[in-house]
Formats: C-alpha cells, structure tokens, sequence
C-alpha cells in the first residue's frame, strides 16, 4: 500500500525541471478511484454503525467504526446502499450495531473520500443478533403485540389443525405422530422454508393465508382452528426467521389461536412472545393443539357420574324435606270435604233464609203502605192545607192592607199622597200577579180547564200513550169526579187516536 503506483497509459508526463507527473483534479480522483477499485475489489469489513440515515430517496447513509489495536482512536469509514439494495438486506443497518458489510471501495470525488459501497450486511458475531433481537422486541412491546390480554385461549378440540413448518425433516413427522397418537384430526400443512434467505416472509405470507381462508371452508380448503408455526433447534442464526417482524405481526395480528414452537425448550424467539402460547417442543405443541382422547372420554365418563350421583342425592333431599312438610300439613281432603259439607249447610240455610226474609220485608212493606195516604188524599190534604194558606192569606192580606191603609192615611196627612199611592198600587198589582199565578198552577184549576188525569188500576199515573194496552183498564179524574174507562187500542205509531172531525184547541196550563 506504501508503494507509489508506476506511470499508466493515463498517467501524464512529468514536466521540464521534475520528475513528478502533473494532474488535474478530476484526473487525480479518477486515478485514485481506478487505484482502490483494481486494488481491494470485494472487501469484507466489519465495525459498528455510526451515524445511519435513511434518505429520502431510498438510499442508506452511515459509518463504520471500530477501535485500534491500542483503543487511543477509532477509524471510521463512510458507506453508503444504494436504494435497489438496501430492500434485499438480510439485516437492516442500525446505530450501536455491530455488522460485517459487504461490498466494493470506491472514491467519492466530490468530498474527496473514499467510501464503501454495501450490496450485503450480515450481523457480526451472536451479541450483535442478540442487541437487534432485544431492540426489536422493546419496540414492539412498547407497541402492545406482547400483551397478556390480547392473547386466546386455545379451542378444546380443534376441528382442522394448520401447521406452518418445513414439509420434509422429523418436525412435521412428530406433529401427525402425536395429533394422530392422541386424538386424530385433520391437519393441514403450509409447506415453508425454515430458514435462510425469504424464509421469514414466507411464514408471515402462510400465517395470513390461513387466516384469509373462508370460515365456511368455501375456499377449497377447510379455515383451521388452531395454528402450530414448528421449527427444530438450531442456532441463533437459524432461528432467525421467527425473530423477523414481519414473522411477529403476522402472529399477533393472527385471529386464528396461535402455537409457536421454535427449537428447543431453552429456545427463545420473538414470535413466542406475540404467540398466543408458546410450546417447548413441536411434540408439544400437537399436545396443547388437541387433547387426548382416552382422557377426554374417561372425564366424561367421571362427569356423568358425578353428576347422576348429584341429581340423586338431590332428589333425595328434596324427598325428605317434602315428606317432613307433608307431616306437618293437615289431612287435605278432610279439610276440604268439611268446607264442602259447610258449603252445602250454608245453602240450605240460604234457601231457607230467602223467602222467610221475603215475607219479612213484604210484610214491613205492607204496614208501611197502610200508613201511607193515597195520592188522590194526598193531593185533596194539599189543596185544603192550600185553601186554608190562601184564605189565611187573603186575610192577612185584607188586615195588613187595613193597616197599612190606616198607617198611610195618618202619614199622609203630614206627606203627599201621591208617592206613597203609586208604591202602593205597584205592590198591590204585584200581589194580584202573585195570586193570580198560584190560582193557575193550582191542581183544580189544571182540571178546571178540560184536563183529565190518567191512572192505572194500581193508581200509578199514566203519562204516555206508549204506556198503555189494549183492553187496559184506566181511571180518568177530573174536576168534578171520577169515571171507569178500558183503553179500545193503539195507533201502530204510538199516537193516540181521536174521532174524525176538526181536532178540539187545548187550552193553555198558565
């Protein structure tokens, strides 16, 4: 390296008065570059990442770092993956991490720098794989995937198994022995490889292909219940499909109850963390998929026991508590025929009660009706009681007028007459008018005036022509006597009937 390369086709002349060739800039930068390319080709360099970006354009800008042999300084060397390179990296560079890249030197002229240019990066060493394992993991747990509550519980018994594994090696052999050994059902397997390059998006991509299946199996494929993602041991670097992030979203996002079994039982991964359980073994996992059958028959079995021995010592229980209430109860049917036999004793008496309380009442009835007046009695008592109030009345009328004439007379002397005349004619006509009404409304005066009063034969009067039956007969009051009448008949329309001839004018009650 300390050598000074010997003059090329492109190397210039030196000048008059030296030795040394003249170049241009850009000659000189083509010259280096020419140099570290035709001199180091592919290199393999390993150091720390320092200072990664991500550009905008899709290109990966950082540095790599290690120490010198004595740790005084730290030698740092540029690189720089280009876009179409950076999506096909089995690691993605990040700070802190310690990588093996690959690639070609080259002179970057504008800074004056060389650089290397990254087409492979690999993790250096089982410490760097683990420092990625552990970020990755704080990430995503910081973001919920590894949650206990999101997490469910595993069917009881699956109708179709799906298993996620390599479709050759003893993994997938294990898992049919022991689902077939102890309870046979349907399993379908997702052919993947396991690991090496793609391998981790090839189980992502079979994880939600399951879970893209139709629940109804219209799919062509039955959607199974539960999925097993198996895997053998191996080390760090062979389990590092299922530390991917893809792999672990696709298990979380899974809603498919999911099993991971990767490696051996001291094997930890990323996606037994996003797993909804995690099984040492693949035989293990087919133990968590299905239960054994025996078992399962022989807890039935235990079940039914159980429970017709319950039932019966329930029954028993209840037997007894009902013959210890039936003790304490009296003797139904005697209560009941004795309520009987006092029913049919009250109803006798009943029977007997009716008609004696019958006679009772129409008797009270009848001595009632003797004290009572007839009406014609009635009203003959209230037209003498109101003669009498009326001649009581007038005389009392004629002396006050007496008085009242005596008293105007000796107040007149001292007043004019002619107010005190004129009150007394208005209050005499206004008693006119008074005695006048009473006289019309008086019983006498009505019959006085052609009317008749109906009655029936029981004295009820009859005030509708409705009322009355052909052949009925009837009892016609009026002013000065009464007459016996039988009724001749109806009009079909309820009017009464009259002789032909001009109808006779009735005259005015008032």
């Amino acid at each position: 390296m300390n050598e000074q390369p010997g003059p090329t086709a492109e190397t210039p002349p030196p000048q008059p008065g030296s030795n040394l060739p003249e170049y241009g800039v850009g000659e000189l930068s083509a010259a280096l570059r020419a140099t570290v390319e035709g001199r180091f080709g592919r290199v393999r360099v390993r150091g720390e990442v320092v200072g990664f970006k991500r550009h905008s354009s899709g290109h990966l800008y950082f540095n790599l770092k290690d120490s010198t042999s004595g740790g005084a300084s730290a030698a740092s060397l540029a690189a720089v993956c280009w876009r179409g390179v950076a999506g096909r990296l089995a690691a993605q560079p990040q700070d802190g991490l310690e990588i093996v890249a690959i690639g070609k030197l080259s002179v970057y002229a504008d800074r004056s720098q060389y650089q290397l240019i990254v087409d492979q990066v690999e993790l250096a060493g089982e410490g760097a794989l683990l420092k990625q394992i552990e970020l990755l993991r704080r990430r995503l747990a910081a973001e919920g995937l590894f949650d206990e509550g999101r997490k469910r519980a595993i069917p009881l018994l699956p109708r179709v198994v799906g298993v996620v594994t390599s479709p050759t090696g003893a993994v997938i052999r294990d898992i049919l022995h022991r689902v077939a050994e102890r309870f046979p059902r349907p399993v379908l397997v997702w052919p993947v490889p396991v690991q090496g390059e793609g391998a981790a998006a090839r189980v992502a991509a079979a994880i939600r292909g399951f879970n893209a299946l139709p629940a109804d199996g219209s799919g062509g494929a039955p959607r199974p219940d539960v999925l097993i993602i198996a895997r053998g041991g191996g080390s760090l670097e062979d389990l590092m499909a299922f530390n991917d992030e893809a792999v672990v979203r696709a298990a979380a996002e899974s809603a498919i109850p999911l099993i991971a079994a990767v490696g051996h039982e001291t094997d930890w991964t990323l996606i037994d963390h996003a797993a909804d359980r995690r099984a040492p073994t693949p035989t293990a996992a087919a133990e968590f998929a299905v239960p054994v059958r025996s078992e399962l028959l022989r807890q039935l079995a235990d079940l039914g026991a159980q429970l017709v021995g319950r039932m019966a010592d329930r029954l028993a229980r209840r037997r007894d508590r009902l013959a210890l209430a039936a003790r304490g109860l009296p003797d139904l049917p005697r209560l009941v025929n004795e309520q009987r036999q006092r029913l049919d004793d009250r109803a006798e008496r009943l029977a007997r009660a009716l008609p004696a309380l019958a006679g009772r009442k129409r008797e009270a009835l009848l001595r009632l009706a003797g004290r009572l007046l007839h009406p014609r009695e009635q009203i003959a008592l209230r037209r003498h009681a109101l003669e009498r109030a009326g001649a009581a009345l007038a005389g009392a009328l004629s002396t006050s007028s007496l008085k009242r004439r005596h008293a105007a007379e000796r107040i007149g002397a001292r007043l004019s007459p002619a107010p005190i005349m004129a009150r007394l004619r208005e209050a005499g006509a206004r008693l006119d008018g008074l005695a006048a009404r009473l006289e019309s409304v008086s019983y006498n005066a009505v019959l006085r005036r052609g009317f008749a009063l109906v009655t029936d034969s029981a004295g009820h009067a009859v005030t509708a022509a409705a009322a009355v039956a052909p052949g009925q007969a009837l009892r016609l009051r009026f002013a000065d006597g009464a007459v016996e009448a039988t009724a001749a008949g109806s009009p079909r329309d309820g009017t009464p009937r009259r002789p032909p001839g001009p109808a006779p004018r009735q005259g005015s009650l008032f």
